[in-house]
């Protein structure tokens, strides 16, 4: 016969009843105060040491009130429940890029709570040390994966495909993947995303012939691969066969990437279809697409929808990047006095600007020949920002002076620059030596520069044409024999057009192009036929068009 039951029997069902009614209050949650209603119940019950109920918990709070969250956790006794608890937690924190403080709960996991980590744990922490491009911690946590059996799991194996190939280690990451008994799209993609980031992109193409089976981040993989290393057309004839024959929308991160393409390329019939694409599909302008839009814009001329583009953007989205491109626009295409303003507006609005930001400002300043606000836009970098001038940075300064005739102040911020200056400063001393007739300084600058190896084949080409400039055609020709016989060589100029969607590049003595004769004989004849024309009067153009 059986005595009494005792107390912790009879609170046994109580508290599972409990426990069910939480969990189907919980699953009826659709805001943060109903939720901590809920746990408040809970807690009063006692029934918060259900791990169930507090991994729901979590996970709302995780993605709705991080901060909560963490208070919540460290609320709990240890230990709370199961891995997966844990888990959440750790996710969260990976989320926020919080990987130092991800890493030390994941051994207070196994030292406090006395939990081993599952598949799961190891995935997220994988995705940890590839955002931190940290091999060490990577191949720390692939021996504890061996050691306790997760290696072969698909979320554990495809993490450790892509921090080696994140991290520069392929031999490492393609070992694993064929060692892997069932690749998944995920698996190919990691290990084609590793190679095209190296710049590999050959070999990333291969790969990709190679799959069974594509998602549309597998096509993005390689869009952006072909983009990173340059070859834009590549990428742009990769976006339209994947319209063509995949039958996939394409996310907003493949999307970026072809518009990047047609930035690159100053493609703006490709970049306004791609525009009127996501327009037709109705695929949401998140902040990203909308920044690769003003970018593409920007950089194709077409400065009237960039503004447009951005000015439709929700205040709160526009960032660094947003104002930035916009900036680069406005300065490059002759709208100095809007870029600078863009900039006093973007202070205004608490926007913080990065190094690009000041490059872009600057070379606006210099363009509209406002020496002080480009002196005090500079001294602004660290003393407001806290940010170091580089190379670039100089160089602007160096144009900002240079156009304004202050040539020895610019010779004197390209000899006391904490590093060596730039083609970019170079230039821009020696072209304004050419423009204000200052011969002899032209000439110090690159003998000095020789001196110091830094006579690439573009200084001494400007030092020819500063020559040429004032008509002293013997020293033309002795700069020019000097660089034969010492084998400096500049790098060949290349231009773009394009036409009808497509685009086509020229580079300087390359005649491979199959129309070459045909263009050649073109502009022989627009040459013959514009010097047939004879010198126009000063004022006939404006009578012609009075007329």
């Amino acid at each position: 016969m059986h005595g009494r039951p005792t107390e912790e029997e009879l609170r046994g069902p109580t508290l599972m009843r409990a426990s069910r009614r939480a969990l189907s209050l919980i699953g009826r949650c659709t805001t943060a105060r109903q939720m901590k209603q809920v746990q408040s119940n809970l807690t009063v019950s006692g029934t918060l040491s259900d791990p169930y109920a507090v991994g729901k918990i979590l996970t709302f709070f995780a993605a709705s009130d991080p901060s909560y969250a963490d208070q919540f956790f460290d609320f709990l006794p240890f230990p709370c429940g199961a891995t997966f608890v844990w888990n959440t937690m750790i996710r969260s924190l990976v989320d926020r890029n919080e990987h130092a403080a991800a890493f030390s709960l994941y051994r207070s996991m196994a030292s406090e709570a006395r939990l081993l980590p599952n598949n799961y744990t190891f995935s997220f922490l994988l995705n940890a040390c590839a955002e931190l491009v940290d091999i060490c911690c990577a191949c720390t946590l692939h021996c504890q994966a061996i050691k306790l059996g997760w290696e072969s799991y698909d979320f554990v194996q495809n993490g450790l495909v892509h921090v080696y190939a994140i991290c520069g280690d392929l031999d490492s990451a393609h070992a694993l993947f064929n060692a892997s008994e069932i690749k998944d799209v995920i698996t190919w993609t990691a290990l084609i995303n590793g190679y095209s980031k190296l710049g590999q992109v050959d070999v990333a193409r291969e790969l990709f012939d190679e799959m069974p089976h594509r998602n549309s981040v597998s096509w993005n993989a390689m869009i952006n691969g072909y983009v990173q290393v340059g070859l834009c057309k590549e990428a742009l004839e990769l976006f339209n066969n994947m319209q063509a024959t995949s039958g996939l929308l394409p996310s907003p991160a493949g999307i970026v990437g072809a518009l990047n393409a047609c930035s690159l390329l100053g493609a703006l019939d490709q970049g306004r279809w791609i525009h009127a694409y996501v327009d037709k599909h109705q695929i949401s302008l998140d902040q990203m697409l909308r920044s690769a839009l003003i970018d593409m814009y920007a950089k194709c001329g077409c400065v009237e929808m960039a503004l447009d583009v951005f000015e439709r953007m929700p205040k709160a989205e526009r960032d660094v990047f947003a104002f930035t491109s916009l900036i680069s626009g406005l300065a490059n295409h002759g709208e100095g006095e809007a870029a600078i303003k863009l900039f006093e507006r973007m202070e205004s609005e608490g926007v913080v600007p990065n190094e690009v930001t000041f490059i872009c400002v600057l070379s606006a300043c210099s363009r509209m020949g406002l020496v002080d606000r480009g002196l005090r836009i500079f001294g602004s970098m660290r003393e407001v920002y806290k940010i170091e001038p580089q190379a670039q940075h100089y160089g602007c300064l160096v144009d900002l002076l240079g156009r304004a005739g202050m040539l020895r102040e610019a010779k004197k911020v390209v000899e006391e620059m904490p590093m060596e200056p730039d083609s970019y400063a170079l230039g821009a001393l020696l072209n304004a030596c050419r423009v204000h007739g200052e011969i002899e300084l032209g000439r110090k600058m690159v003998e000095g520069l020789a001196h110091r190896k830094l006579d690439h084949g573009g200084v001494h080409v400007l030092l020819s044409n500063i020559y040429a400039s004032a008509s002293q055609w013997g020293d033309v020709v002795q700069v020019r024999r000097g660089m034969e016989e010492n084998g400096v060589r500049k790098v060949p100029g290349c231009s773009s057009i394009e036409v009808n969607g497509a685009v086509f590049e020229f580079v300087v003595g390359d005649r491979s192009y199959m129309s070459v004769d045909e263009i050649v004989l073109t502009l022989a004849g627009m040459d013959k036929h514009l010097k047939s024309l004879g010198p126009v009067e000063e004022g006939e153009d404006e009578r012609a068009d009075s007329g």
